[in-house]
């Protein structure tokens, strides 16, 4: 096994799980633990942002944010089975790494937004926010989806490389 995702990425990965889902889960009945929940998730988002420059090689946006063209390739090539396994996110895991960060960033920040003086009691931006949740929800639910295809397809579990930050070192065909 050779180290892939640091203590910080995995870290963050299961508290903005866990941020995320205490704020859905609370949204409707306990106000102030779904604000407490959208503050915790916008500042991890804040802090991964800073860790995707200055942090180690696999959790920088230069090693797994790729070009549109080799995002498309890349699904296409799942569309046909012949996806290569990557050491780092593929093409696809790093494209949906910057749609959720943005993805829980707006709805944090929309959420912030309605406790301002300028916004407070808009329901045309509690109707935003709402939208951008509900998006959230369904990117994670497209995520999930993507890391057991990929888990499947290249016979590795991604969700305990996520817990122990390992994965096994890279075969002939495989991105480093």
């Amino acid at each position: 096994m050779i180290p892939v995702w640091d203590p910080f990425v995995r870290a963050f990965h299961w508290a903005l799980a866990a941020s995320f889902a205490v704020a859905w889960a609370s949204s409707e009945h306990a106000e102030t633990v779904h604000d407490a929940a959208g503050y915790v998730a916008g500042a991890l988002v804040a802090v991964r942002v800073v860790w995707g420059f200055v942090g180690p090689r696999y959790a920088r946006f230069a090693q797994f944010v790729r070009s549109p063209e080799t995002v498309i390739d890349y699904v296409q090539a799942i569309g046909n089975g012949s996806e290569r396994r990557y050491i780092g996110h593929n093409p696809a895991g790093g494209a949906m790494i910057v749609v959720l960060l943005a993805a829980v960033a707006a709805t944090a920040f929309t959420g912030w937004m309605m406790t301002t003086d300028a916004f407070w009691g808009s329901e045309a931006l509690q109707h935003v926010h709402s939208v951008l949740a509900h998006a959230a929800l369904a990117l994670v639910a497209l995520h999930l989806a993507g890391v057991a295809l990929a888990s499947l397809r290249h016979r590795e579990n991604l969700v305990r490389a996520m817990v122990v930050g390992a994965k096994r070192p890279a075969a002939p065909g495989d991105v480093g």
